[in-house]
């Protein structure tokens, strides 16, 4: 199973917290975690291993979209900033307009997150 993990700024340090409090669910259900650039150096520094593709701004919202469009991405975790103003907007609405075309479960915060994860149970 694959979870894709993206955070905006802010809430980098957030998401790095969820995923700690989440490690053994994380490796007892065998997930591979998938991250925008940025966010994985994040996820990296804090002791767990992460696909890092490129940082949103970069392409990596597209990069990850492209692995939910081809089946590869299960979950999407995607921690916005829903106050800030972020240039890449664009591949942030088509990663969400495609996780709903295509049925793939989508957190856009801890509370949520967690009930996903709480499923796998």
């Amino acid at each position: 199973m694959e979870i894709a993990i993206i955070a905006h700024d802010g809430k980098k340090p957030e998401m790095v917290s969820f995923l700690m409090k989440h490690r053994v669910a994380l490796n007892n259900n065998n997930i591979n975690l998938i991250a925008t650039g940025t966010t994985g150096k994040f996820v990296e520094q804090a002791g767990l291993k992460v696909m890092k593709c490129l940082s949103g701004p970069l392409g990596g919202d597209a990069q990850i979209a492209a692995r939910v469009v081809e089946g590869k991405t299960n979950m999407v975790f995607f921690f916005r900033d829903p106050m800030g103003k972020h240039p890449h907007e664009p591949d942030v609405n088509m990663l969400l307009r495609l996780c709903d075309v295509h049925n793939i479960p989508l957190a856009t915060n801890p509370a949520t997150a967690e009930m996903l994860l709480d499923h796998l149970k």
